[in-house]
């Protein structure tokens, strides 16, 4: 079982920046790709961000690319989404996930989420 807990989320104006973090626990391992994925009411959950357990690859949704950049640190198992210039359509419960291909944008390829952190962007 691996654990992923996020923070970071929180209510704020629209062209304001949030920080996302994410560390995974417990039998994690190395060898794992993380991703963020987001959830606004009445959607399916839709791919944000996502890293490669080297960071070799690295992908973004059309929707962030230029606004969102993600980094991972391999040995505290732990990556951040740096969120800047926000828009209200970001608005959403944003989730982590761990998966064994390399950062996949896929949510099925996912095998462990987070509890979700809320992410509000006021106009």
């Amino acid at each position: 079982q691996v654990y992923l807990a996020e923070s970071g989320g929180g209510l704020v104006q629209a062209g304001d920046s949030l920080r996302l973090s994410c560390t995974a626990s417990g039998r994690a391992g190395t060898a794992y790709g993380m991703g963020w994925f987001r959830q606004a009411p009445g959607r399916e959950r839709e791919f944000v961000a996502s890293m490669g357990y080297n960071g070799r690859t690295t992908y973004y949704a059309d929707s962030v690319k230029g606004r969102f950049t993600m980094s991972r640190d391999g040995a505290k198992n732990t990556v951040a989404l740096q969120m800047n210039n926000l828009k209200p359509e970001d608005t959403a419960v944003y989730y982590c996930g761990y998966t064994y291909y390399d950062g996949s944008t896929l949510t099925e390829k996912y095998r462990y989420w987070g509890q979700g952190t809320q992410v509000t962007v006021s106009s």
